[in-house]
């Protein structure tokens, strides 16, 4: 029987997984460049809505398939950062206020007419995931969040110069990710850790269950990218068509 990597290993091999992550896509290289027209940056807010109001349904199906009371009890604030909590908005409402501010209105962004049906085949494939597979296995899927940290911050550190026309108050969203996805991976990362160290076997499949999500984001781009091939700055017949 292969001996199991040590923990430190097991970590390492994991945080090494973020060469794959989509930071590295050509369509997110292309953002960070600037190279990005203002059809085709608002076409990736529309289109990453529909991933983000599909998180509370992930994080959900993993609260209701995980008995061991003190988890949910961390897992929960992820529900409540993006759905609100009393009077607060969270992360959705802050995903719609970037709509806004990259030109779009709330009925744009909220309507999913115009989400690539690549998009929503990913997405769903990754609630089913969460919804069939086990709680273990779908919070080691969430550590796509250890290299989130500095996609968010590349956002809010190039933007404000690449695309000057996008209202500042728009990247809100970004740097609330930036704290809460720190929090969120000390919590997900221990118990990958905890769970998935016992075997060499169980180990190798944490690492599939992780590259299963960083190919999911890959395919999320790939679909964005495709959607929005044909948008010119002086052409919006895509904002106005919906994809049904």
């Amino acid at each position: 029987m292969t001996k199991p990597w040590t923990r430190d290993e097991f970590e390492d091999r994991l945080r090494k997984k973020g060469k794959g992550y989509h930071i590295y896509h050509p369509f997110h290289v292309m953002m960070y460049e600037g190279k990005l027209s203002k059809e085709q940056l608002q076409s990736w807010v529309l289109n990453r809505f529909y991933y983000q109001i599909s998180i509370p349904l992930k994080d959900a199906a993993i609260l209701s398939n995980c008995p061991v009371k003190e988890i949910r009890k961390e897992w929960i604030v992820r529900i409540l950062d993006h759905d609100g909590e009393g009077d607060a908005d969270g992360g959705i409402e802050a995903w719609i206020n970037l709509g806004r501010a990259v030109g779009l209105t709330r009925e744009d962004v909220t309507s999913l007419k115009h989400v690539s049906p690549g998009v929503k085949f990913a997405v769903d494939a990754y609630i089913n995931f969460a919804k069939q597979k086990s709680w273990q296995e779908s919070v080691c899927s969430s550590l796509t969040e250890l290299f989130a940290p500095h996609i968010h911050q590349q956002r809010i550190s190039s933007w404000p110069s690449m695309y000057p026309w996008i209202d500042e108050s728009g990247l809100t969203y970004f740097k609330k990710r930036l704290t809460e996805a720190r929090r969120d991976v000390e919590h997900g990362l221990g118990v990958t850790l905890d769970y998935f160290s016992k075997t060499r076997e169980t180990q190798e499949q944490a690492l599939e269950i992780l590259q299963f999500k960083l190919n999911v984001l890959w395919v999320i781009a790939d679909s964005i990218m495709l959607a929005s091939s044909n948008i010119k700055v002086e052409d919006r017949d895509y904002l106005r068509q919906p994809i049904n």
